[in-house]
């Protein structure tokens, strides 16, 4: 059985601390801090930014990152092998979700298998043992290599007209290679869970998994500035069952995972990297299952400035900037208990997203009853910070 708190080790990117990585961290006595992650520690840099709005609203985050100084609150695997709640020292620091007033918005379908596996679940309605024989009928009528077809060409739009005669349409064929993306609130702002906490999954769904995303950071102007790992907890048999079921299957306790840190855009990390990028997926269950995937960014359907664009525009206004997931790459379709019956979670799963330039993203699942609730909203951390006396 997997050690939570040992897998949590190591949490960096292959650079360490060279590039300008930015997170948060609870203070007991005191509240939420923004902190950069530097070689000599975890630096509070609350008294210069006291949101990660705030730095995240800068003209060049990375460079403000580095510029600010403050406490240093002792070593980052210190503050870390403190954040699971049932091994945690109440009165030292642990981490938290990497943002707080941005919204948390995802994108749905962005890759030809996630949306192959959609398509599968509106047909199944839910039912996990149907899905196996719609899947190959499905790669029968649509295929499985659908990365060089760009949404909204002429060629989608074609063989749009081609399913529907053939009956074969979708509402997740829509988002896939229509003009349109699919894009969603996961969570409130404030109510991401970040490195080291428990993710909720429904104790009343019995087919789910993982969706591990990579996470555009993007300002109130639209402007991309850095990035993180995203776990997207999602009900299959939930939103199977109805598309309008959406936030049933998505926003729930602790369900939106977000981490370890934010990476700001300098000389060490870019967009370009981004969509190079290869998110690696683990899951270590209590009954000693084990499962690896990986996949590339490269075979994302719509490139990561036009979902950033699809989201923020002048129709569509975030006062203070957004997160935006990107759509999972991977869909985990191995048996688990029984042939036939695929993937789900097990109580205790320990789940592992990780990139090179990014660092990992781990989290414990749990039923979501049984996750920390969310208490400490947007009105609290106004009224913390307020009476910390370090808003502007």
């Amino acid at each position: 059985m997997v050690n939570f708190r040992t897998a949590l080790m190591p949490v960096l990117p292959v650079d360490g601390t060279d590039g300008a990585l930015a997170g948060r961290v609870w203070r007991p006595g005191v509240g939420p801090a923004v902190v950069a992650i530097r070689a000599e520690g975890v630096v509070d840099v609350t008294a210069t930014f006291a949101t990660m709005r705030d730095l995240g609203e800068a003209a060049d985050p990375a460079a403000a990152l580095r510029a600010a100084g403050g406490e240093n609150l002792g070593p980052l695997d210190a503050i870390l092998g403190n954040t699971p709640r049932d091994t945690r020292d109440a009165g030292k620091p642990w981490l938290l979700a990497p943002v707080d007033l941005q919204a948390v918005k995802a994108c749905g379908v962005t890759f030809p298998i996630s949306m192959l596996e959609r398509v599968i679940e509106e047909r199944a309605r839910g039912d996990l043992a149907a899905a196996a024989v719609l899947r190959a009928e499905v790669q029968r009528l649509i295929g499985d290599d659908l990365a060089s077809l760009k949404p909204g060409s002429a060629q989608a739009m074609a063989l749009k007209e081609a399913l529907i005669k053939q009956n074969a349409w979708s509402q997740y064929l829509e988002v896939g290679i229509g003009p349109d993306a699919e894009i969603f609130s996961k969570c409130q702002p404030m109510a991401a869970i970040g490195t080291g906490s428990d993710a909720g999954v429904y104790p009343g769904s019995s087919w789910n998994n993982p969706e591990p995303e990579v996470v555009l950071v993007i300002n109130s102007s639209g402007r991309i500035t850095g990035a993180t790992l995203g776990n997207d907890v999602n009900l299959r048999d939930v939103e199977g069952r109805s598309a309008l079921l959406l936030s049933k299957a998505k926003d729930n306790n602790a369900s939106a995972a977000v981490g370890p840190f934010l990476r700001f855009f300098d000389a060490t990390f870019s967009l370009d990297d981004i969509r190079q990028t290869v998110v690696t997926l683990t899951v270590e269950g209590p009954d000693n299952y084990r499962l690896e995937g990986s996949s590339s960014m490269s075979r994302i359907a719509r490139d990561p400035e036009d979902l950033a664009g699809q989201l923020l525009n002048p129709h569509h206004a975030y006062p203070d900037g957004a997160v935006l997931y990107l759509g999972t790459m991977f869909a985990p379709i191995e048996d688990r208990d029984a042939v036939g019956k695929g993937f789900t979670h097990k109580t205790g799963d320990v789940v592992t997203i990780a990139t090179p330039k990014l660092g990992r993203l781990v989290n414990r699942i749990l039923p979501t009853d049984q996750c920390e609730r969310w208490t400490f909203g947007a009105g609290a951390l106004m009224r913390n910070l307020a009476g910390r006396g370090v808003l502007g």
